[in-house]
């Protein structure tokens, strides 16, 4: 494994890393990541919280020890 620096915390291969950093680009580009980013600014992100965006596309306001802890209420799907 590729040794762990500021930008590539995964360890990646500067190939895969570009690979990987092309991807990312290209999902936060998406329609959808647009609105979602736009409906977040329009609601004000808070130090305390994360806004959470539900498959109905409302959104609601959850704690970020929550939010970032899926796992924990087996949400995350083993592939």
């Amino acid at each position: 494994m590729a040794e762990k620096r500021p930008g590539n915390s995964q360890g990646l291969n500067p190939r895969a890393l570009r690979a990987k950093r092309a991807r990312d680009k290209a999902m936060a580009m998406t329609e959808d990541r647009k609105k979602k980013k736009k409906q977040n600014q329009a609601r004000g992100q808070r130090s305390d919280s994360d806004l959470h965006h539900t498959k109905s596309g409302t959104i609601r306001r959850t704690s970020i020890a929550y939010n970032r802890a899926p796992h924990t209420r087996n949400e995350v799907k083993n592939i």
